[in-house]
């Protein structure tokens, strides 16, 4: 079962057709998610390119043709950005870009839906694309704390982690760095301690996540 939506989560509808953004934005509300539009993709963009990052989730809604840029050349600036797996992009297309618009999937995008769509097949596939993305923030906030827990290593401490997680007992490890066992004793209790684990098992399992 998935938790609930966080309360700051948001779509954001990208669209050229004042209509669709509206219709958009009162379904949204009327499941109680927030929503901002966007009348097009370079006033999206020009919101959007000066993230740094984002913790919070979200989902975009982007229509497939609009004047000027058009949907799929957002997604094609979209895909370079660092946080672009943090925000599920489902594309709203009309049957002639469809075509278009499930190549889009295969390059990344979340999802698609074709015009005219149900508006609760949208509203539960946002919901989707909604925990989605908490869960792919929660794993990058979790690596990130990973990498601040190993930044915190000295060197001799992580040259022990990494013959450690190689499967060396403490003899082979003080062979291999010249120090003696009891040395390397300290080193492993230290290097357990500050990275939150009890076993060389659990060791190996959080660096593979890394």
């Amino acid at each position: 079962m998935n938790p609930a939506i966080p309360d700051d989560a948001c779509i954001f509808i990208v669209d050229d057709d004042a209509s669709v953004r509206d219709a958009l934005g009162w379904l949204l509300r009327s499941r109680r998610l927030l929503s901002e539009p966007y009348a097009s993709a370079e006033q999206f963009w020009a919101m959007a390119s000066t993230w740094q990052d984002r913790r919070t989730p979200g989902c975009l809604l982007l229509d497939v043709r609009m004047p000027g840029m058009n949907g799929l050349a957002l997604f094609e600036q979209l895909l370079d950005c660092p946080w672009f797996e943090t925000l599920p992009v489902i594309f709203l297309s009309g049957h002639a870009d469809v075509s278009t618009a499930v190549e889009a999937v295969k390059r990344g995008a979340y999802d698609f839906c074709e015009k005219p769509f149900s508006d609760n097949a949208l509203v539960d596939r946002v919901e989707q694309a909604l925990h989605h993305s908490a869960q792919v923030i929660a794993r990058r906030l979790e690596r990130a704390e990973l990498r601040r827990r190993v930044d915190g290593l000295t060197d001799r401490e992580r040259d022990v982690m990494r013959l450690i997680a190689a499967g060396l007992p403490n003899k082979l490890v003080a062979d291999e760095l010249n120090i003696s066992v009891r040395t390397v004793e300290v080193h492993r209790a230290h290097v357990f301690d500050k990275m939150n684990v009890r076993s060389a098992v659990e060791l190996v399992h959080l660096l593979r996540d890394l």
